[in-house]
C-alpha cells in the first residue's frame, strides 16, 4: 500500500434533511425553553449521500468519477479534500492536495487576484519562492493580467474559474481533485484546461476528475468509477465503464423525463444504418443517417438546433445550425442525413444543442461515434488525419521521366 495516493474504507456521509436553523436572539432562546415541553418534536429525516464506499487510487493514476446528478460524486471529493467529514468509515490521502470543486473554492473575495494566488499556494504548503516562480505562468494561463490586482469580488464568474483552475493546476499538488471545471467557460478555455490536465497527468501526479462530458473522461482517464445512489456501481477501464454508463442512460423512463430539469431532455442516439454508435465505412460508404432522440415538455417556437462533429482531440470538423424550429410537446427525433461521412477510422464525437427561445440545452452524455474500416491507407499512423478524401496523383513537368524510358 506504499504507492497508494488515496485509500477509502467503508465511507459514508449522512445529511439531515430540512432547513438550516435561522439566527436566534436571546429572547428566542428563552421563548423556546418555555415552550419546549409543550411543543411536539418534529421528526428528523436523513439522507445518505454516500454509503459503504471503498476504493483505492494509486500514485500517478488518472481516475474519472461518473454518475448522474446527486449520485454522491462531489460529496466524495469534498471528503477527500477535507472540506467535510465522513459520518462513518475513513479516507486516507497521502500527498499534497489541490482541489477545484466549485468556482473560486478557497479564494477570499476581498483579496486581490494576486493575493489569492499567494494564499492558495500557502494553503498548499508551498514556499514563497515556489509561488513566485509559477506566478506569471498562472496569470498568463488564466488571462487575467489586467485585473490581477483587483479584488476577486469584482471578477466575473468566468474570470474566477479561470484563475482557480490555473492555480490548482500550476502549483503542483501531488493529488488534484477536479469537479466539472470544464462545464463552464468557452471552448478555447476548455481546450486549454484539457491540455493542461493531460500535461499534469503525464508528470506522474494523481488526478480524480468528475465530469458529465464522457468524451473528456475517455480522453483523460485510464480508469473510471461509476457512482450510483451513493455507492460504487462499477470500477474498471474508463472506456468500458463509460460505455456501460451511457447505455444505462438510454433506458430513460417516461416518469423520469417528466421530472427531469429543463423543458428538453435528450434520450438516446444512434447511427441508423447500424442501430448502434458504430459506423462501418466498408458496409455504409454512402448515405449515413444519424438519429438523436429528445423529449420536449414545452412547445418550442423559433428554436435553433446546433450540431457539430468533433475529432478525438475536440477539433470541430463540421458544424451546422438550423433556425426557426417548431416543436410541440412530446417525443421527437432529430434526424441528420449525410450523403457520406469522409472520415478515417477512429473515435469522433457529436455535439448537439437546442435553443428553446430562452436558453441552450446540450446533449450532456456526449455521443461518441466509432468509425471502423478494414481498408487502411499506407500513411504512417501518427501522420494520419481525420478526413478520408478521394484524390488522384500525377507527375507533370519537363523533369518527369516517362514509364518505360531511361
Amino acid at each position: 500500500m506504499n504507492n497508494l495516493a488515496i485509500h477509502v474504507e467503508k465511507l459514508g456521509k449522512r445529511y439531515k434533511i430540512g432547513e438550516r436553523q435561522r439566527y436566534l436572539a436571546l429572547r428566542d432562546l428563552l421563548t423556546n425553553v418555555l415552550k419546549g415541553p409543550l411543543r411536539r418534536r418534529a421528526l428528523v429525516e436523513y439522507l445518505w449521500a454516500l454509503r459503504d464506499v471503498s476504493l483505492s487510487v494509486r500514485e500517478g493514476e488518472v481516475t474519472g468519477l461518473i454518475g448522474r446528478n446527486g449520485a454522491g460524486k462531489t460529496t466524495l471529493l469534498k471528503i477527500l479534500a477535507r472540506i467535510t467529514r465522513p459520518t462513518e468509515g475513513f479516507a486516507e490521502v497521502h500527498g499534497r492536495v489541490g482541489s477545484l470543486l466549485e468556482v473560486g473554492t478557497g479564494f477570499h473575495p476581498e483579496l486581490t487576484g494576486r493575493e489569492n494566488v499567494y494564499l492558495s499556494g500557502a494553503i498548499l504548503g508551498m514556499k514563497k519562492p515556489e509561488i513566485v516562480g509559477k506566478f506569471d505562468e498562472i496569470v498568463d494561463f488564466a488571462g487575467v493580467e489586467k485585473f490581477i490586482d483587483t479584488p476577486l469580488k469584482h471578477f466575473s464568474t468566468g474570470m474566477q474559474m479561470r484563475l482557480a483552475f490555473a492555480v490548482a493546476a500550476h502549483l503542483e499538488p501531488e493529488i488534484l481533485l477536479v469537479d466539472e471545471v470544464l462545464a463552464v467557460g468557452d471552448f478555447d478555455f476548455q481546450r486549454k484546461c484539457l491540455g493542461k490536465m493531460e500535461e499534469v497527468s503525464q508528470s506522474g501526479r494523481t488526478i480524480i476528475f468528475v465530469s458529465h462530458q464522457m468524451n473528456h473522461v475517455r480522453r483523460l482517464c485510464e480508469r473510471a468509477l461509476w457512482i450510483d445512489g451513493g455507492k460504487v456501481r462499477r470500477d474498471g477501464p474508463a472506456r468500458e465503464i463509460v460505455n456501460e454508463y451511457e447505455a444505462s442512460c438510454l433506458n430513460v423512463k417516461a416518469d423520469d423525463l417528466e421530472h427531469s430539469p429543463g423543458p428538453i431532455a435528450f434520450t438516446r442516439w444512434m447511427v441508423e444504418n447500424s442501430q448502434s454508435n458504430q459506423l462501418d465505412l466498408d458496409r455504409y460508404p454512402d448515405r449515413v443517417v444519424l438519429r438523436f432522440g429528445a423529449y420536449v415538455k414545452k412547445e418550442i417556437r423559433k428554436g435553433i438546433l446546433f450540431i457539430a462533429l468533433r475529432s478525438g482531440d475536440n477539433t470541430i470538423l463540421w458544424s451546422s445550425m438550423y433556425h426557426d424550429l417548431q416543436i410541440n410537446p412530446g417525443h421527437v427525433d432529430l434526424v441528420h442525413t449525410f450523403s457520406s461521412l469522409p472520415v478515417n477510422p477512429g473515435i469522433y464525437f457529436w455535439e448537439i444543442r437546442i435553443f428553446d427561445g430562452h436558453e441552450w440545452f446540450e446533449y450532456v452524455q456526449v455521443p461518441e461515434m466509432s468509425v471502423v474500416s478494414k481498408i487502411d491507407s499506407n500513411v504512417f499512423e501518427h501522420l494520419k488525419g481525420s478526413l478520408r478524401l478521394d484524390a488522384s496523383f500525377d507527375l507533370q513537368g519537363s523533369a518527369v521521366v516517362e514509364l518505360g524510358k531511361s
